[in-house]
């Protein structure tokens, strides 16, 4: 079983990447398979809802790692995706990636349990959180928690290392990760069978 880290941060080495570190390192102790992607520094763009992605299961963009990242959404067993806080919401890079990793594509990651981390200074953490979280719940993908938000505090990976806290939070999350992901590999239940997509609006005639 393998647990794909997405690292949101324009920074590949810094506090994103230590918090997501300490999950991994817990997931591997517990016989998970891990991988670290960054999705690096440069421009991402948004989502134009040209609905081709319906299609092909790829978006028509691909001058950036939005379909890399499709790829291996669709064979990790877990997903968590970190990001730091920017403005109390995550990177705008990250958003642009997931709108287009998800739009129309999200029946691809049902039931693979998921997770967000996010990394601030000070503030602003739960608001970037509860964005993140989003992009699974509306995807019936089952939300991996913790014993505490999932959320480290720090302007340095040095600092972000001492909030014992935080720290200990990633690797319950770890360990909570790898106890489902082993709980689904074992019982082999089926997915359940879904019905099919009703969408409506407010709009009365």
């Amino acid at each position: 079983m393998k647990v794909l880290l997405i690292n949101g941060s324009p920074h590949a080495h810094n506090c994103t990447y230590t918090a997501l570190s300490e999950v991994a390192s817990e997931l591997q102790k517990n016989s998970i398979e891990t991988e670290i992607f960054h999705i690096g520094n440069r421009p991402i763009r948004g989502c134009t809802a040209c609905g081709k992605c319906a299609e092909s299961g790829k978006c028509i963009f691909a001058d950036d790692p939005v379909n890399t990242v499709i790829d291996k959404f669709k064979v990790a067993d877990g997903v968590v995706i970190g990001s730091p806080v920017y403005y109390a919401a995550p990177n705008g890079e990250l958003c642009a990636m997931l709108d287009r990793v998800f739009f129309m594509k999200s029946r691809l990651y049902a039931y693979k349990p998921a997770a967000a981390v996010v990394s601030c200074r000070r503030g602003g953490a739960t608001a970037a959180f509860d964005r993140l979280n989003k992009y699974f719940s509306i995807s019936n993908m089952p939300i991996v928690s913790s014993q505490y938000w999932n959320m480290v505090h720090g302007n340095t990976p040095d600092e972000v290392k001492r909030d014992l806290e935080g720290l200990q939070i990633m690797r319950t999350l770890g360990k909570n990760m790898a106890w489902l992901l082993h709980c689904i590999n074992k019982a082999q239940i089926p997915k359940p069978q879904s019905e099919t997509p009703i969408a409506t609006n407010f709009i009365r005639d």
